[in-house]
């Protein structure tokens, strides 16, 4: 697969509005946490960022959102670092098939969740996390911040006490874990970070580089260092093509074809290995929780420029 030239990324990202513009008023933002309900849902924004450094954007890519369930990739980054694949001995590989915020799912698994991204394994990833840092939320932030090149990268307190207030569902989810034996951490310290993560607001074009380590075999975007082994790239990679978009990864995979993480946020990051990574933004969601314009995004950019893993 050739590199995509300049002209080729500049020309889809120039007829891309006008692409998507059918796509509008067949979703809502995410109303059921209320500091989201009222976001204009006529945003879009795209970001690119190329493993040679290039940046290319359209729309509203320079504009802060809450990243949401995306940060479930930074904290799993960081979780890894520290234990590596022992992680996996408390948490899945496999495509969950229920909704992220499923109860039913860790009964029947003895509390083990099936993936990092569905909320019970991000709050295991978040447990684990928490046994390695001393300051977690200070460098979880330093760490998104690094990574997107940008010191106003920041948590959004209306955000994050929109969900702690609203997060009954994730408490009974940290609960029925810790019962399980799955979290070692208090329940309330579990949630307060977890929390802190998703409210965490950034821009399309933040997130694309913050993720273009994911292209680039874990290389830093910005440092002469390994943000994780290429081994690890790789395994986060394989978890976002399988279980990154919700419980419709299987409709990405096929019709994208890239790894992605979605948020309810109306954000979406794909990754092309060696090549770029790839953030959209735009709050209509679908049934399932993924921006409708975002997704159409993703699935013409494939289209007009013939880049996927397949």
């Amino acid at each position: 697969m050739t590199h995509l030239s300049v002209a080729e990324i500049e020309r889809v990202m120039a007829s891309m509005p006008e692409a998507i513009s059918n796509t509008f008023g067949q979703g809502q933002p995410a109303n059921y946490i209320p500091a989201l309900a009222g976001i204009d849902s006529g945003k879009f924004g795209m970001a690119i960022s190329t493993v040679d450094g290039r940046d290319f954007v359209c729309g509203d890519a320079t504009e802060m959102f809450s990243i949401q369930s995306i940060s479930k990739v930074f904290n799993l980054s960081m979780a890894i670092s520290h234990m590596g694949e022992e992680l996996f001995d408390r948490v899945g590989v496999e495509p969950s098939g229920t909704a992220f915020n499923s109860l039913s799912q860790l009964e029947y698994e003895n509390g083990i969740p099936r993936n990092p991204f569905i909320n019970a394994g991000a709050l295991v990833v978040t447990d684990a996390l928490l046994g390695h840092v001393t300051s977690p939320k200070q460098e979880f932030l330093s760490f998104v911040r690094g990574l997107a090149n940008n010191i106003d990268v920041h948590y959004d307190e209306e955000v994050f006490r929109s969900e702690y207030d609203n997060g009954q569902r994730n408490t009974a989810l940290a609960n029925y874990l810790k019962s399980f034996g799955n979290l070692n951490n208090h329940v309330s310290r579990v949630l307060d970070f977890y929390f802190y993560q998703c409210s965490l607001s950034m821009s399309c074009q933040d997130l694309a580089r913050a993720f273009r380590f994911l292209a680039q075999d874990g290389k830093h975007p910005y440092k002469d260092k390994q943000v994780v082994s290429k081994r690890k790239a790789r395994r986060i990679n394989s978890l976002m093509m399988t279980c990154g978009t919700y419980d419709e990864a299987g409709e990405f995979a096929f019709n994208v074809g890239l790894p992605c993480k979605s948020g309810v946020g109306g954000g979406i990051v794909a990754i092309i290995p060696g090549e770029m990574s790839i953030c959209v933004w735009s709050p209509e969601l679908g049934t399932k929780g993924n921006s409708l314009p975002g997704t159409e995004a993703l699935k013409y950019f494939v289209e007009q420029t013939g880049h996927s893993v397949f």
